[in-house]
């Protein structure tokens, strides 16, 4: 295997600074990448459907308190009495969503750096009390509906998942791509799976979430999401800790206008890549419809 150099914190700038996307859809544009998903690129997406397989990518929803779920989903439950002897049942979910447990989508409002919101605007002016005036999850409420990549990480090392120290790099990516026989296409979905599940089944004692070195995607990663138009991102073990500084794989959002997808359930969807012989499929996202929201729970659907 090629040793290769990782990226010094300033060609890591470059890539922010250098490379961001700002005003690419015009300076009010709140969407990002995702405005690569056309009709006709929805219509393709569809011809992806051939099987009528589906996978689901959303865990359940976190009730239990953990090391790695400090704020677990809160579920209430009643009941009514309907007369007759008849009755219903109805529930209260509560949750917050960001974290390490809920799977979950990250709108452009989520997340900024020193340079600002996407396309420069002033979190401290966007953000507000009653939610986020730019950026907001609101601007998805149709779907997100396009070509979705699967990228397998462990099949391609021949392991089990991605152990600590051993993060996923960009070139990685471009090789895994390479062997999968998949080309990446302007407004694609990409799913990175990285054995999530196998990792806590083999540490037990570390649950996910709670130990200070985690493995995942390195910001080397990110000109391969910008030079490849990623819309979206998809994957189970998110960022590595620590990364040696302070940026991080979700700088694409301030910076490419590019979607998170975060704890993502994958390892069905590697599963279903296998058995169906093809690493593409059909991906339908549907936030919730929430005005301000800076992101949403999610359970995308992959279709075969």
């Amino acid at each position: 295997m090629v040793e290769r150099k990782l990226p010094s914190k300033e060609e890591v700038e470059s890539y922010i600074r250098d490379r961001n996307n700002w005003g690419r859809w015009g300076d009010d544009d709140q969407r990002g990448v995702t405005n690569l998903i056309t009709p006709e690129k929805v219509i393709a997406a569809s011809g992806l459907v051939r099987t009528g397989r589906r996978v689901s990518l959303s865990r359940f929803l976190p009730k239990t308190p953990a090391p790695g779920n400090p704020v677990p989903a809160q579920h209430w439950m009643y009941m009514l009495d309907r007369g007759n002897g008849g009755g219903s049942a109805g529930d209260f979910y509560g949750l917050r969503y960001h974290g390490l447990s809920t799977t979950h989508l990250d709108s452009i409002a989520h997340y900024w750096n020193e340079n600002r919101m996407w396309n420069g605007r002033d979190p401290h002016e966007e953000i507000t009390f009653d939610g986020a005036n730019w950026g907001s999850v609101e601007h998805f409420g149709d779907g997100i509906v396009t070509r979705g990549v699967l990228l397998d990480v462990p099949k391609y090392r021949g392991e089990r998942y991605v152990a600590n120290g051993t993060a996923v790099h960009g070139w990685e990516l471009e090789e895994i791509a390479k062997a999968q026989g998949v080309t990446l296409e302007p407004g694609d979905a990409l799913a990175v799976y990285s054995g999530r599940e196998a990792y806590d089944e083999a540490n037990p004692q570390a649950i996910w979430g709670s130990q200070p070195e985690k493995p995942g995607l390195h910001v080397s990663c990110l000109p391969f999401i910008r030079d490849n138009d990623v819309c979206l991102v998809i994957w189970d073990m998110m960022d590595m800790t620590p990364m040696g500084h302070e940026w991080t794989v979700h700088s694409v959002i301030p910076t490419y206008g590019v979607l998170l997808l975060d704890n993502s359930l994958l390892q069905p969807l590697a599963e279903a890549c296998a058995e169906e012989g093809r690493y593409e499929f059909m991906l339908v996202v549907a936030p919730l419809k929430m005005k301000g929201g800076t992101g949403s729970p999610v359970n995308p659907i992959a279709i075969f």
